[in-house]
């Protein structure tokens, strides 16, 4: 076999290929021993058909077909591997010569990873924010655990904004009562937003037994997103009554026994928070750095196969499960389709590119994963998808997605390496030293690169 690369563009190569016919016969061998299991000659028995007999009855051309689609792709491996290419995704395979007992030549066009040049990253500079807690966060945080442990009295008064009222609802929709639009005893506190725009003023002034009527676009369900005429009930309200701010509280409320105790805690807590905040933000200021020194070629396939991706996650499952379609939530973003689309594209777009840059990276500092690392990353990401640990590591398996995790995994602790050589300064002018966090670099490289480079290269692994 002789093979030969022409290089078309920078992410795009065409492999010449030719294959002298002798290297076929094993191919031809298991197309005819193939075409023998499958069909019945009168006089032969099943298997035991002559090669001569076959072509007579069902013609040479059959068997050259199915033995080149059988040789083919293990000439274009030998070919890819002579090489040296890094591909990407499936061929476009055009076979230009198949002479009998002679010669067949193919071509192969595919994608394939650029060149780059990663340049000195050692002289990036990034802001972030401060670190500041203020006494009225640390106030703001304590009355949020103070609103959890709040009780509930009923009263025989009318409604008012911050009770607690127990509701009947009744959805219609063009005079029809919705099968999913029905629900009784639901618990509700007037002010916090939580259900349908106009509740509030419906069921403020009601007492128990009052009932009243509002026009609301519905949020969910099958009429979602359509003017709705609901119905609403009250049966029961109650005053919600919030516990003192003193220590006894903190005792209730925490394992402190004093509330300067659990004040100094929720200050060190929001201090953490932040400090993880302002970690995350150099590492995305970091990789816009980054990203901005390299020239990175994109592949128009893979990038049009990661803009379809981004859209199909995003219509098929993200907006699924909230009862909206693209028109809708591009209303409520408000956004038009050609935002979206030059939006989406920009995303795909970094995503491969931070891909590309990071992977080079891993190659040239020479990373690896161990087994340890790994555990951790999967970890975190059954936490994340609300997944037992076990359940999460048999989907990946059974999906091939382990490359996939190992490959977060690499390209998180190559942008550490670029944060650590970085400067980080806060707004206050401190120099900012950021502990080596690989698995939170792993998730912010996760969060910018998505799935198609990545499928890519399970299909060319595959």
């Amino acid at each position: 076999m002789k093979s030969a690369v022409e290089t078309l563009n920078p992410t795009r190569v065409r492999l010449t290929v030719e294959v002298p016919f002798e290297e076929l016969k094993d191919s031809l061998d298991a197309a005819y021993k193939k075409i023998n299991q499958q069909v019945t000659v009168k006089g032969f028995r099943k298997g035991k058909i002559p090669a001569r007999v076959i072509d007579q009855r069902f013609g040479r051309g059959a068997v050259l077909e199915e033995a080149v689609n059988d040789a083919l792709p293990k000439f274009y491996t030998e070919a890819v591997n002579e090489a040296e290419l890094n591909v990407l995704g499936q061929p476009e395979v055009d076979i230009t010569e198949l002479k009998d007992n002679e010669t067949l030549n193919f071509t192969a066009e595919v994608d394939v990873r650029p060149t780059i040049e990663i340049p000195d990253y050692s002289g990036i500079e990034v802001e972030v924010d401060a670190i500041e807690v203020s006494d009225e966060d640390v106030d703001k945080a304590v009355e949020e655990l103070r609103e959890r442990f709040a009780s509930t009295s009923p009263v025989e008064r009318a409604a008012e904004d911050g009770d607690v009222v127990t509701i009947d609802l009744q959805a219609k929709v063009d005079g029809e009562v919705l099968e999913d639009g029905v629900a009784s005893g639901v618990s509700y506190t007037i002010g916090s937003g939580e259900l349908l725009e106009g509740i509030d003023d419906a069921v403020k002034g009601l007492e128990a037994g009052g009932e009243a009527t509002f026009t609301s676009e519905l949020k969910g369900g099958s009429a979602a997103g359509k003017e709705s005429e609901v119905t609403v009930k009250v049966t029961q309200v109650a005053k919600r009554e919030l516990p003192e701010l003193d220590d006894d509280f903190a005792q209730l409320a925490s394992e402190f026994d004093t509330l300067d105790e659990l004040k100094a805690d929720s200050r060190k807590r929001l201090e953490n928070m932040k400090q993880y905040d302002q970690a995350t933000q150099a590492q995305e200021r970091v990789l816009e750095k980054l990203l901005d020194l390299v020239e990175v070629p994109v592949p128009e396939k893979l990038l049009a196969d990661e803009i379809q991706t981004r859209k199909h996650n995003l219509v098929n499952h993200q907006l699924g499960q909230m009862g909206l379609d693209l028109a809708k939530y591009l209303e409520i973003q408000g956004k038009t389709e050609e935002e979206f689309d030059a939006e989406t594209k920009e995303q795909a777009e970094k995503g491969i590119k931070t891909q590309f840059v990071l992977d080079e990276l891993v190659n040239k500092e020479k990373l690896n994963v161990n087994q340890e690392e790994l555990t951790e990353h999967l970890m975190r990401r059954a936490q994340s998808s609300g997944m037992s640990p076990d359940q999460f590591a048999q989907a990946v398996v059974e999906g091939g997605q382990v490359p996939m995790l190992v490959g977060e995994v690499a390209r998180g602790k190559a942008l550490a390496v670029v944060v650590e050589a970085a400067t980080v300064k806060d707004t206050n002018g401190e120099v900012v030293d950021l502990e080596d966090d690989e698995d939170e670099t792993a998730e912010t490289v996760e969060a910018t690169s998505d799935s198609a480079e990545d499928k890519a290269d399970e299909k060319t692994e595959a």
